[in-house]
């Protein structure tokens, strides 16, 4: 759905038009500056159209730095996740210095930022509208939260920038609902990758072939299992660059690296006969680097030292996959065979736990308490360049949800100076993340964004002659 975002300096009457938005009283109102503290959500009830309200109200209210860091953080937040942003103002207080600082901010936003000016219970009151001309929205409407005056006419509002967005966000849904999970199988040439997925869909639908580099293109094949529709995606084999020894070869990769972004869930087959090589962990290094969520096929497991019982081969498979493709830990495995057909259909089964899994994601203030927790645990070290600690102000979730059936999650980090984290640091608090909110085979991305006073700073007015 898309999200309506609603900002504003502490108590405008954010969280009385947030409760009158959502048709109930979730959000606490008072007349006490900064109640909010954690970012709430709840889905709109007084609109014609469908979306997600976020209120940001509070946001920041343990910070010391001046308002000019809380403004920004709280702006930020809005633009990086909301497709339409209601910026409140209390029209009885008139125009303040915090509103105009937060104002230079949202005039950069990219979605479309309305102009609420709440407290207004009489049109008389109205002719207040000159200060805040100098806001520059050109979009703008009164209210009175409380009273809900006007009303209609910001739903009005709200629903002609909204509506657009879910008619495609509808169409979107539609066809991946049809195409169902897609999941990429990927691998170097002979890994069993066609034989796999003819397995799967216990049917021979592509070709085998002991000749290396059977497989030319990306090909779609769709499947229905336990009532999901899944599109498999047969690849060609990569091998190292150094090695693609014509064109077809070399566009033929190009599509398997295609199919990587464009797919849901990349399967990556490894040949357990061969053992895991170079190869294998630079595939495993692409899928990375596109931040795809991933499982590991470990094929021709019936050839795996086949003269043990099978719980002491997959003790021992564990731990040589855990080794060699370390930085895939998060990625769970199925040990199977493409040729006696054994556990083939555990790799659906477990693309569908991960999809469930991906559906779960911490709300704002459990994400703030489990960082907070991390900073608290291990305090980042000092720098000796810039004489001065990381410190983290306040952290939000985003996901690709709109365009992935697995989403995989951005955690931004507002912090006083993005220089200061180092990459053993930010692997800590990553590992920390996932112990405390596990999601098997989806990576975890950081985005850490540097918020000073300085440079958030209202510019001064110039003075008159």
């Amino acid at each position: 759905m898309p999200t309506v975002a609603i900002v504003g300096r502490p108590n405008v009457g954010k969280s009385a038009l947030f409760n009158r938005l959502a048709g109930r009283k979730i959000a606490i109102v008072h007349d006490q500056p900064g109640v909010t503290r954690d970012r709430i959500t709840a889905p709109s009830k007084a609109t014609v159209h469908a979306c997600t309200l976020i209120d940001t109200g509070g946001i920041g209210g343990n910070i010391d730095d001046g308002f000019d860091a809380q403004v920004t953080i709280e702006a930020d937040i809005a633009m990086l996740t909301a497709d339409l942003i209601l910026f409140v103002v209390d029209a009885h207080d008139g125009l303040t210095a915090i509103d105009q600082a937060l104002a230079q901010k949202l005039r950069k936003a990219k979605p479309p930022v309305l102009l609420v000016l709440n407290k207004v219970d009489d049109p008389k009151h109205e002719s207040v509208f000159s200060d805040f001309a100098r806001l520059g929205f050109s979009a703008s409407v009164f209210v009175s939260a409380e009273h809900g005056r006007n009303f209609g006419h910001l739903c009005d509002e709200i629903d002609a920038v909204i509506a657009p967005l879910v008619a495609e966000t509808e169409a979107i849904t539609e066809v991946a609902e049809a195409a169902g999970i897609k999941l990429t199988i990927v691998g170097k040439p002979n890994a069993g990758k066609s034989s796999l997925v003819n397995a799967i869909l216990k049917d021979a639908r592509t070709i085998v072939s002991e000749i290396a580099g059977t497989t030319r293109d990306a090909i779609d094949l769709p499947y229905s299992f336990q009532g999901e529709n899944f599109t498999l995606i047969d690849t060609a084999g990569l091998r190292p660059r150094g090695k693609r020894d014509n064109s077809v070869e070399v566009f033929s990769a190009m599509r398997t690296e295609k199919a990587i972004r464009r797919c849901d869930l990349c399967v990556l087959v490894i040949d357990l006969a061969a053992g895991i090589t170079s190869q294998d962990r630079k595939i495993a290094q692409i899928i990375l680097e596109e931040k795809k969520p991933c499982l590991i096929a470990l094929n021709k497991f019936d050839l795996y030292h086949p003269g043990a019982n099978r719980t002491a081969r997959l003790e021992e498979v564990t731990e040589y996959v855990r080794k060699e493709l370390f930085f895939l830990h998060f990625s769970p495995f199925v040990a199977c065979s493409a040729k006696t057909g054994g556990s083939v259909d555990h790799i659906l089964k477990e693309a569908l736990k991960i999809r469930k899994g991906a559906q779960t994601l911490p709300g704002t203030g459990q994400l703030n308490r489990i960082l907070q927790a991390a900073f608290a645990a291990t305090p980042p070290p000092i720098d000796k360049k810039l004489g001065k600690r990381l410190k983290l102000y306040y952290a939000t979730a985003a996901t690709n949800e709109k365009y992935s059936l697995i989403p995989v999650p951005t955690i931004v980090l507002f912090v006083n100076d993005k220089r200061l984290m180092a990459a053993s640091y930010e692997s800590y608090i990553i590992n920390r993340y996932r112990a405390a909110h596990p999601v098997p085979g989806i990576p975890v991305i950081l985005s850490v964004r540097s918020r000073t006073r300085k440079e958030w700073e209202p510019r001064p007015k110039p003075q008159g002659h």
